[in-house]
């Protein structure tokens, strides 16, 4: 399975994206799928992440403003971006993987990366 992600771009603050994230194949087999995110100079961090029956768990600097959701019909698995900051830019992340003891493990499948810019 490859992991394909787009929507990225360049927004101003206070400004929304939606993130798209094709996979080749089923994306029902995963337990899980997340959505990091990688500042320059910065370690990748986990935003957000959902399992197969919906339920979603989010870093606390993104509650309230980023959503998560799979669409296993159409094998994609989304985030919607709103009330967007700067410190939100990076290049961001699809992965598949599992949840285990409450803790997001990316397994064998990424995307190559988007890149979302947020102006000031």
């Amino acid at each position: 399975v490859q992991l394909a992600e787009s929507g990225g771009g360049l927004v101003q603050a206070g400004r929304s994206l939606r993130l798209s994230c094709a996979a080749s194949g089923s994306i029902f087999r995963f337990n899980a799928m997340g959505w990091y995110r990688q500042a320059p100079g910065k370690q990748r961090e986990l935003v957000a992440v959902i399992r197969r029956g919906g339920i979603t768990n989010y870093a606390d600097s993104v509650k309230g403003r980023f959503t998560i959701s799979r669409d296993d019909a159409k094998n994609t698995l989304y985030l919607q971006m709103i009330s967007l900051k700067p410190e939100d830019t990076g290049v961001y992340y699809c992965a598949s993987g599992d949840v285990v003891g409450g803790t997001f493990i990316a397994g064998g499948y990424w995307g190559q990366g988007t890149q979302v810019t947020v102006s000031s």
